[in-house]
């Protein structure tokens, strides 16, 4: 699976479209970089670019957007509600896909170093990137703003991480780093800048200062006045929506609003924003008015409708929602969205994948739709309206097991094809032993495993061993837990297709090991397994999930 990284510089231009378009062409034009999104904003004079592409390109892409920049943009005559530092304020990474977080922060470094070099301004590393703790936090950094430039840059503790340490007028100073995925959203109001300040104060995690700290962990806010919409907002920044969540940033502003007698009107989100963000406030909202929708369409229209995204602008979830514009899937086409009969040729085709476990997770996913379907046929109508209650609850978990199992379909091909790959890599030393373990382990979807290095996760174990009879050379990998469950992968240099000789019979060894039950209920018991594996941890037969 390709490596993917997301590049989200922001630009203090948002009126010049003869600018932005030249920033735009800077990245379309380089070979590997994907441009998403560019959100211009008018009162605050500051344009949002979204583009994705593998490491060195990404680089190279913000490198040749911030070359365009630094021709057609005068800091000096800038003005702007958004708080800014430099002509390229701020250019974080953001790893999307196969990609860890160490690995943006090598981004962020070699485009600073190289930007610095190049244009001869001040470069700050910042977030996961930045060298002290002071600097991890952006408007600890910007704080003063262009403005406070000239005299801060003299002062030794702020000396850049890149570049001189004078100021240069045109540029100013930017700063690069890596994070996580970062929303933009601003809630608007018919009121004034001093009434959405003063909420984005009460709300914000730093709040008023260190005394007076705000409600909302991970959360960043300000509060503007937007001339063109003759509107106030709440602009915020969820730095982690899985701390704060979307929904949750509205609720509280819109209970603030009512204090202060001001009307919400819808809100906005600036860029782009993963679905899990807008799935989690279509769940709010469900069970807060007790609805029964299943349809990620119709949850995601939900979200729409309650939030008001779409008050300024239309909302296309297909152009705004970051999955959708990159899909998770590499080069190969995906089984699941085959024809049918293009699947049933691909199975029954000369090659070791799609097998037996794409087939029974297809299987299953027809079945687990089916109960579905006999339960929607169900809801809604008049003579089973008693049935209602328990419809609404039975349908969900076959919904989602569908969606699930359907995953699986192309899951299950990848993971044999990793097998099958790792299996051609030498095996001479220990250490190339572990690497084509790791091999095997981040192929079948087990977590990331820098597979360069050959590092599985944290507290997982790899052991080349021969079975009880001593016929087979089998590598057990037990990966660090999972809640209460702990997975175990062993990969034959047998025939893949030989069954486990343990009672649960699995098709290349994959177990999945369950809290054993109580002595003497009816799962408890079976022989040991014969697998290598230890009893221990092996899990009761009626309980094994092999794939």
């Amino acid at each position: 699976m390709a490596q993917l990284v997301e590049c989200v510089p922001n630009f203090s231009e948002g009126n010049n479209q003869q600018v932005i378009d030249a920033i735009s062409r800077a990245v379309t034009q380089t070979p590997g970089c994907v441009l998403l999104d560019v959100d211009a904003g008018p009162s605050t004079n500051r344009t949002v670019y979204t583009f994705v592409g593998q490491p060195q390109a990404v680089v190279e892409g913000a490198l040749n957007a911030a070359r365009a920049a630094f021709q057609l943009i005068d800091m000096s005559q800038h003005r702007g509600e958004h708080p800014r530092m430099g002509a390229l304020d701020v250019c974080p990474f953001v790893p999307v896909r196969g990609v860890t977080m160490d690995e943006c922060v090598l981004c962020a470094q070699a485009f600073g170093r190289r930007l610095a070099e190049e244009l001869g301004v001040p470069v700050y590393l910042y977030g996961e990137a930045a060298q002290t703790a002071g600097r991890r936090a952006l408007p600890a950094i910007r704080a003063g703003e262009y403005e406070a430039l000239p005299d801060k840059l003299k002062q030794a503790e702020w000396a850049p991480d890149f570049g001189p340490s004078s100021f240069v007028p045109r540029w100013g100073a930017t700063a690069t780093g890596a994070r996580k995925f970062l929303i933009a959203f601003n809630v608007n109001l018919l009121g004034t800048r001093e009434q959405a300040h003063r909420i984005a104060l009460n709300i914000r995690e730093q709040g008023r200062g260190r005394d007076q700290p705000g409600r909302l962990k991970k959360v960043q806010g300000i509060g503007w006045y937007l001339d063109e919409k003759n509107l106030a907002q709440v602009s915020t920044n969820l730095l982690d929506f899985e701390v704060t969540a979307l929904h949750t940033v509205y609720e509280e502003t819109c209970r603030e609003a009512q204090e202060l007698s001001v009307a919400v009107v819808g809100s906005q989100l600036v860029g782009l924003v993963p679905l899990k963000a807008l799935l989690d406030a279509a769940a709010f909202y469900c069970e807060r008015e007790n609805l029964f929708i299943l349809e990620e369409e119709h949850r995601v229209r939900l979200v729409v409708n309650r939030l008001g995204l779409d008050s300024l602008s239309p909302f296309n979830p297909k152009e705004r929602i970051i999955e959708y514009l990159v899909p998770d899937g590499g080069p190969e086409p995906s089984l699941a969205d085959q024809p049918l009969r293009a699947f049933v040729r691909e199975v029954g085709a000369r090659s070791a994948a799609p097998g037996g476990g794409s087939v029974a997770a297809a299987s299953a996913a027809l079945g687990a739709a089916l109960a579905s379907m006999a339960g929607l046929m169900t809801y809604g109508r008049r003579q089973f309206e008693h049935l209602d209650a328990t419809v609404r609850r039975l349908v969900p978990p076959f919904h989602a097991a569908a969606a699930a199992l359907t995953e699986l379909v192309d899951a299950d091909a990848r993971a044999f094809r990793a097998y099958l790959e790792a299996t051609k890599l030498p095996k001479s030393t220990e250490e190339e032993r572990d690497r084509r373990a790791a091999h095997a382990v981040q192929g079948a979807g087990c977590g990331h495993v820098d597979a360069r290095e050959g590092k599985l996760p944290a507290g997982s174990r790899v052991a080349l061993h021969r079975d009880a009879r001593g016929s087979r050379a089998v590598w057990r990998v037990s990966l660090r837990p999972l809640g209460r469950l702990r997975w175990h992968r062993s990969f034959w240099g047998a025939s893949p297709r030989e069954s486990c000789p343990c009672p649960c019979r699995a098709v290349r060894g994959v177990h999945r090991a369950a809290p054993h039950p109580p002595a003497g209920s009816r799962l408890q018991g079976g022989p040991p397994p014969t697998c290598g594996f230890p009893a221990a941890s092996h899990c009761p037969p009626l309980l094994a999930w092999c794939l």
